[in-house]
C-alpha cells in the first residue's frame, strides 16, 4: 500500500484571505444571534469587512473573503443548501458584481458609503429575484421591495459609514500624540 501526501503550500495572501474571512464569518455568527424584527433584514455587519478588504486588497481578495463568509457561515449555522443559504449566496453574488462594476467610477464620488448602499441595493435585488423566481413566483413579493429597500438603505448607509472610519486615516493630531 501506498501513501501520499499533497502538500499545500499557503502564500502570504493565502493567511490574509483566511484571518480576513474569519473576522466576516465571526460578524456573520454575531449577527445571527441579534433578533430580528422582519424575517430576512439583517445589519450585514460583515459586510463592512468585504468593503476595507475591496479598498484595501481589490476585488479578487474581497470576492474571496464574501464568498469564504457565506460558506462558512452556513456550514457554521447549520443552513448550507437551504434556501437561506442560497438567498444568501445570490445577495453576495449581485453585490459583489455590482462592486466590481462600481470599482470603476470615479472614487472621489464613489467612496465607502456609496459603495456600502449600491451593494446593499443589490443584495436584496439579488435576494428578491430568486424569492420570485424559485421560491414564490407571484408578483406578491414585489410588494416587499419598499420595506426591504428601507433596510438596504439604513444599513447601507451604516456600515458604510463604518467602513469610511475604519478605513479614514488617523487625523495629525494622534499622530503627533504616537510620535510623542
Amino acid at each position: 500500500m501506498t501513501v501520499s501526501t499533497i502538500k499545500l503550500h499557503a502564500t502570504a495572501q493565502d493567511h490574509r484571505i483566511a484571518r480576513l474571512a474569519a473576522l466576516a464569518i465571526g460578524l456573520t455568527l454575531m449577527e445571527a444571534a441579534i433578533p430580528s424584527p422582519l424575517p430576512g433584514v439583517k445589519p450585514g455587519l460583515a459586510n463592512i469587512v468585504t468593503l476595507i478588504v475591496l479598498h484595501q486588497y481589490g476585488l479578487k481578495t474581497a470576492v474571496w473573503v464574501s464568498l469564504l463568509r457565506v460558506l462558512a457561515g452556513s456550514l457554521l449555522l447549520g443552513s448550507f443548501l437551504t434556501p437561506g443559504f442560497f438567498l444568501s449566496l445570490s445577495g453576495a453574488v449581485l453585490s459583489l458584481a455590482v462592486l466590481g462594476l462600481a470599482t470603476h467610477l470615479p472614487q472621489r464620488w464613489f467612496g465607502a458609503v456609496s459603495l456600502s448602499i449600491l451593494a446593499a441595493f443589490a443584495h436584496i435585488a439579488g435576494q428578491l429575484a430568486l424569492v420570485y423566481f424559485w421560491l414564490i413566483p407571484t408578483a406578491g413579493v414585489l410588494y416587499l421591495s419598499p420595506i426591504f429597500a428601507t433596510a438596504a438603505l439604513v444599513f447601507g448607509l451604516a456600515n458604510g459609514l463604518i467602513a469610511a472610519r475604519l478605513l479614514a486615516p488617523p487625523h495629525a493630531s494622534t499622530r503627533l500624540q504616537e510620535v510623542a
